[in-house]
């Protein structure tokens, strides 16, 4: 699914959309978020577009959020072409890690499997998906931080699939920038490996369908094959590699 300079824009918008921080700066093609939590994408500077990389950057961006009184994180493309940008960031002492997979997907390819289970669709996130999404099996401190500010953002939908009277899968979508995002799938462990998924995006195309949207977009790191195998099967791909600096 090729992609415009613009797709990327709006894509990385639609992203901080999904995860707010409390502070934001737009400086040239780059939006500067700004948290002290664990949710990467939420306190990264992140370039709107790949074609025109400046090493120079860098350390405008670094005074920008000490500054502010922020560490300065980075996620920039994992990519050849970004190499004197990676050299920037080594040289101020930043490592490299996490490299995560941006995949995107026609929506057609999210109703192209069948549900194997039922899924609602809520504004707001309720008790019991807050539960299953902190809950056992998931890293309690980082899933807190990460409700923190999936929970402040506006118009996106909570997903959740329950069975025997128990939510077992939890996700959430953000719908704007003409993208609907795909945030927050998690599965008890318990359920894994039933296809609990299929059903909450299958929920979340149909509504997005709605809304006259074409194309979903999810992130997912690249160590993350299991993962990867499930999304594929949907028709994603991977538009671009990132990786993390700090």
């Amino acid at each position: 699914m090729p992609l415009k300079p613009e797709d990327i824009a709006a894509l990385e918008r639609a992203t901080l959309k999904a995860v707010p921080p409390p502070q934001m700066k737009a400086w040239r093609d780059w939006l500067l978020p700004m948290d002290h939590g664990t949710v990467g994408r939420a306190r990264s500077a992140v370039p709107l577009r790949h074609d025109r990389p400046d090493p120079d950057d860098i350390a405008r961006i670094d005074g920008f959020y000490t500054k502010a009184g922020f560490e300065p994180w980075f996620r920039v493309p994992d990519d050849p072409s970004w190499q004197a940008v990676h050299q920037a960031l080594d040289d101020r002492g930043f490592l490299r890690s996490k490299p995560t997979h941006v995949m995107t997907a026609p929506l057609a390819g999210l109703l192209s499997v069948p549900a194997v289970a039922s899924c609602d669709l809520s504004a707001e996130p309720d008790e019991d998906w807050m539960a299953t999404y902190v809950g056992p099996g998931f890293d309690a401190e980082d899933g807190a931080h990460r409700a923190r500010l999936m929970t402040r953002a506006k118009g996106c939908l909570y997903a959740s699939v329950r069975m025997v009277g128990e939510t077992q899968a939890v996700g959430m979508a953000s719908l704007s920038e003409g993208w609907l995002g795909i945030h927050g799938m998690r599965t008890v462990p318990k359920a894994r490996g039933r296809g609990l998924a299929s059903g909450i995006l299958r929920a979340m195309a149909l509504k997005a369908l709605e809304r006259r949207m074409h194309k979903a977009f999810l992130q997912v790191e690249a160590s993350n094959q299991g993962a990867i195998a499930l999304y594929t099967r949907f028709g994603f791909r991977p538009a671009w590699t990132y990786a993390y600096w700090r």
